[in-house]
């Protein structure tokens, strides 16, 4: 199979967090969203365990719920980090960016929440015995599965981001959607079309500069 790398490229390297252009106003159709998690489920999972779920939220009374448990875990923070932070920095930009997510949650046409069957302190995880071991395993199984996603929405004209505030009340949204207990909510993404695709690759620094060969003091030489 060949692929067509300019375009797998340009995919991979313009696949932005999306908050501030996200269409409020348009309606997001359940086969594009079906079609983006079939997609996604094509992911890895540890011990090919397919343990992936996906709860999908519409109705207007759950997002207005979820948007305020989201405000709580980190609302107030972002807002008064962005006005603390000098104006045209790059971080300026992200947290005003966050703050305008925070406080529209609601408007989002979809709220996606991934899950992953298992627990990090349930004690049928396994014969790990450190939390590094059982974190990695077990959001390992989930995380490659929300990044098919977001790249699908992508290449269909929608965006998302990978959010996590509303974790710190995981128990209030279970209770909320009806999550059972044996299950991990790995994030909340926000999905809608985007105002425009026009989107770019990101300023990284050479990775060179990132990477090391067989030991942490030795840097990779560039070719």
């Amino acid at each position: 199979m060949e692929f067509d790398l300019s375009q797998t490229d340009a995919l991979l390297s313009t696949t932005r967090a999306v908050r501030k252009r996200l269409d409020l106003d348009r309606h997001v159709p359940d086969e594009v969203l079906l079609e983006c998690l079939q997609l996604a489920v094509q992911a890895p999972t540890g011990s090919n365990q397919q343990g992936w779920r996906w709860m999908v939220v519409r109705d207007q009374d759950r997002k207005d719920a979820l948007a305020d448990l989201y405000r709580r875990g980190g609302g107030d923070y972002l807002a008064t980090a962005a006005d603390e932070t000098e104006k045209g920095t790059t971080m300026h930009r992200v947290l005003d960016s966050a703050t305008y997510l925070a406080q529209n949650l609601q408007r989002v046409p979809v709220l996606v929440i991934p899950l992953i069957i298992g627990r990090l302190d349930s004690p049928n995880m396994g014969g790990a015995n450190n939390i590094t071991t059982l974190a990695a395993g077990l959001l390992g199984s989930i995380v490659p599965a929300m990044w098919s996603f977001q790249l699908a929405l992508r290449s269909r004209g929608l965006g998302s981001c990978y959010t996590t505030m509303h974790l710190q009340f995981e128990e209030e949204a279970a209770e909320l959607l009806g999550i059972p207990g044996h299950l991990t909510q790995a994030g909340l993404l926000p999905v809608a079309y985007t105002s425009g695709t026009d989107f770019k690759p990101a300023s990284r620094p050479p990775v060179a500069e990132i990477t090391y060969l067989d030991h942490y003091k030795n840097p990779i030489e560039r070719g």
